[in-house]
């Protein structure tokens, strides 16, 4: 299946679940977070994911028009940029060289910059690169985050008698998830022994009507999966700061999310189709052998009656929920309102509101309030469920409730279960091989225990010094981007002031918390004082960490939030950054901070493009079509004049049109969709001018940058060149298919060229006359 998918700049919105939050600069930054403290991991996130659901893996965040041109000397359309011999050119030795050899190999300079510069940047990576079996998609993020876990392999697996509490556990759950032959040889048991717990599953029971059936209570068993195992099925019941009054948090209601990945794998024909089928044969699969396990008949033809149901029910449940593209406007989706309020508009035919989030909230030993309210994000999802409900039997419904729970648990069984898996996972990404299983094993751990980890990897590889001088770069591109704000004759002053009072509100966050080093400081082992782990029990050792992390959420509810808006940190394996809202904060963990988006030892254009991309990136988050909402508090507020909003909005529908033209043909010419992917492009296009503009300024301030050796590129070809490279990768045709219609980043191809294809300064840095593609006659801009 590969790693999740999550770019650059993937933004979280205030634990929303229905927005999808965009950190990567795909969801590439989004991936790399995810994975360790500090790592690039999350860069792979740049490709990207939902409010709330899963948390980027960057450590580092900032909390909160005219066109300069610029002469350059260029080669004449035609002549090679860069010498075609490494050795000839000198370069495989000395300072520089490992930057040069890097971009080289990575470029094709027979292709033309001004035709298609993602070709001329990326063209070398893609030739040698072939998407590893394993893996649904392959970019710079991906090596990055291998390169990452090996690291984390290695500190996981090496422990010593000072090993402090929290090291001692994720280094145990580490080695349960590597015990493979205790797995085996527990092999469907555990699982078994849950299903008990929750109610049984119908399909693989006998006379489950008659023995479990007349006592159940939908309320009851939701409650139990969301506060018991963090499954949120059904009705996403959740805790977050308030997005009007962040320093509180609250009750959120919205629509779940389901089974497969998208809402279109439940209608669609074609690849969406062979993705059904598949899904259908694998609930199948899993249920009989079940069913064989607990010594009951076969049945094959109850077991398919029983599963087609559940696919029903919840087709009818993907047909309830709202495309993303119409999950963009949080002002629109928020509705708050009291519990007598919830229980009179969405009665549910008689589904008791007050019994499920009391006992759901019971968990954590928390009582409602006589006046307690919620927010109410899916309404139009409530209002459909009501008839959902009434038409489903008892069954069907527990039966799908404990399949999200089975689904959710596969990877934690014995290999047959996961064969029984393969052929869904082959239609929905192409994929034919597992992961091998230490990389699953590291991946897991660090997803789960992110601070611990990070600790670890910190300690090991982050190079210290490398926090000031990112926190430099920050300044820098924060400045541009204010003083940008001066060139927009589409904002009046007053939303201008506005806009630059939030900008400079904007807290950074840097590599990784300092608390996680600090031996005397015993907040790390607190936060996982209630884990108990055992090298035998990895399936158990899981539960655990899903316990965890819904009472760690729940909790919140009475709690003040003491960064006053702003989430705490994300450690520092992650490999990319990412913007938090409600809050103004910006986040690069540690593992961003690398080449090729930063080294102390290459030319101050690479960092600039790439690590200065990102930051620029992450800021104008904060001011994208849904960032935009949030004042500098982090709270949700119009601080837009009549003048200004008209205009932002047609200053995005530029881009909307633009993106929305993009044909894939890997995923069979469909269209990039403008409006989902408005967010990141809009972060996409502010984040590579400031970055640039903040280079220019650097250099014109007295900075002396280093030459390459044995490039033939100016340091302003240079910061573009690394832009682009950072975003080099390719796509199985499977994935392609499903992420044109679920990611909120664009494919990582247009990501380049439509952010350079409008930015008039890349044009001049290459020559590109007008018409060509690189300098279309019409560009856009926001920010």
């Amino acid at each position: 299946m590969g790693k999740p998918e999550n770019p650059v700049g993937t933004v979280q919105i205030a634990g929303h679940s229905g927005q999808k939050h965009r950190g990567f600069l795909e969801g590439a930054l989004l991936l790399l977070l995810i994975l360790v403290t500090g790592a690039l991991v999350t860069l792979g996130l740049l490709y990207a994911h939902s409010r709330g659901k899963q948390l980027p893996l960057f450590s580092s965040r900032l909390c909160f028009s005219k066109e300069e041109k610029t002469v350059v000397k260029r080669a004449p359309r035609g002549s090679p940029a860069v010498p075609t011999s490494a050795r000839a050119a000198g370069w495989e030795t000395g300072p520089g060289s490992t930057a040069t050899a890097r971009i080289l190999q990575n470029m094709d300079p027979s292709k033309e910059p001004c035709d298609d510069f993602y070709q001329y940047a990326c063209g070398g990576w893609l030739r040698r690169h072939v998407i590893p079996e394993t893996n649904s998609r392959y970019s710079v993020f991906d090596i990055l985050r291998e390169e990452l876990e090996i690291i984390l392999k290695g500190v996981l697996e090496n422990s010593t008698a000072k090993d402090r509490p929290a090291m001692q556990k994720a280094r145990t759950l580490y080695r349960s998830c590597m015990n493979e032959s205790v797995i085996e040889k527990r092999d469907s048991k555990p699982l078994l022994d849950i299903l008990e717990v929750v109610g049984g599953w119908p399909v693989a029971m006998d006379k489950w009507s008659e023995n479990a059936g007349p006592g159940w209570e939908l309320e009851r068993q939701l409650a139990v999966m969301n506060a018991q195992f963090n499954r949120r099925v059904l009705i996403d019941l959740f805790i977050w700061n308030d997005d009007q009054n962040s320093s509180r948090h609250i009750i959120y209601i919205d629509q779940p999310t389901l089974g497969m990945p998208s809402r279109e794998h439940y209608f669609s024909a074609g690849a969406n189709q062979k993705v059904r089928e598949a899904y259908l044969q694998f609930m199948v699969s899993v249920a009989t052998m079940l069913r064989a396990d607990m010594s009951l008949p076969e049945d094959s033809s109850l077991v398919q009656e029983d599963m087609a149901q559940v696919l029903e029910l919840e087709t009818q449940l993907a047909n309830a929920t709202a495309p993303q593209e119409e999950r963009h406007d949080v002002t629109a989706l928020y509705h708050r309102m009291d519990l007598e309020e919830l229980q009179d508009k969405f009665g549910l035919k008689g589904f008791n509101w007050t019994l499920f989030i009391q006992a759901v909230l019971s968990s954590v030993n928390t009582t409602l309030l006589p006046d307690e309210q919620v927010v109410v994000y899916g309404i139009p999802y409530l209002q459909h469920l009501e008839d959902i409900i009434d038409v489903y039997s008892p069954r069907t419904m527990q039966n799908y409730l404990v399949w999200r729970l089975v689904l959710d648990r596969i990877s934690s069984l014995s290999q047959r279960f996961k064969d029984a898996r393969a052929s869904y996972r082959k239609a929905l990404y192409g994929t034919t091989v597992e992961e091998v299983r230490w990389r699953e094993c590291v991946s897991y751990v660090n997803s789960n225990m992110e601070s611990a980890v990070g600790s670890l990897y910190v300690t090991e590889a982050f190079p210290g010094d490398s926090k000031s001088a990112v926190r430099e770069l920050i300044g820098k591109v924060r400045a541009v981007f204010v003083e940008t704000l001066d060139e927009l004759s589409w904002m009046d002053e007053s939303s201008r002031k506005k806009a630059r009072e939030k900008a400079m509100s904007i807290r950074e966050q840097i590599g990784y918390p300092d608390y996680i080093l600090e031996e005397k400081d015993k907040h790390l082992d607190e936060e996982y004082s209630s884990l108990n782990f055992s090298e035998d029990l990895y399936f158990e050792n899981g539960l655990q960490n899903l316990k965890a992390g819904a009472q760690r959420s729940l909790k919140k509810l009475r709690e003040k939030d003491p960064w006053g808006g702003c989430p705490g940190w994300h450690t520092g394996a992650p490999a990319h950054g990412s913007f938090r809202l409600p809050s103004p904060a910006a986040v690069f963990p540690a593992g961003i901070l690398q080449p090729p988006f930063f080294s102390k030892e290459q030319p101050q254009a690479l960092n600039f493009g790439g690590i200065g991309m990102v930051i620029g990136h992450e800021i104008t988050h904060g001011f994208d079509d849904n960032g935009r909402n949030f004042d500098k508090d982090g709270n949700m507020l119009d601080w837009w004049s009549n003048f200004s909003a008209q205009h932002f909005q047609e200053q995005s529908e530029c881009m909307v049109h633009q993106y929305g033209n993009y044909s894939w043909d890997l995923a069979d010419d469909q269209n990039v969709n403008g409006f989902s992917t408005l967010g990141e492009n809009i972060a996409d296009n502010g984040g590579v001018r400031q970055a640039y503009k903040a280079y220019l300024k650097w250099l014109s301030e007295g900075g002396k940058d280093r030459q390459l050796p044995g490039l033939e590129l100016t340091h302003e070809q240079l910061f573009f060149v690394n832009y682009a490279q950072v975003w080099c990768g390719s796509y199985r045709p499977e994935f392609a298919v499903q992420s044109i219609k679920t990611d909120v980043h664009s494919p990582l191809k247009y990501r380049v060229l439509g952010s350079l294809q409008n930015l008039a300064a890349f044009a001049d840095a290459f020559h590109c006359a007008r018409g060509t593609p690189m300098h279309p006659k019409v560009r856009c801009r926001v920010w």
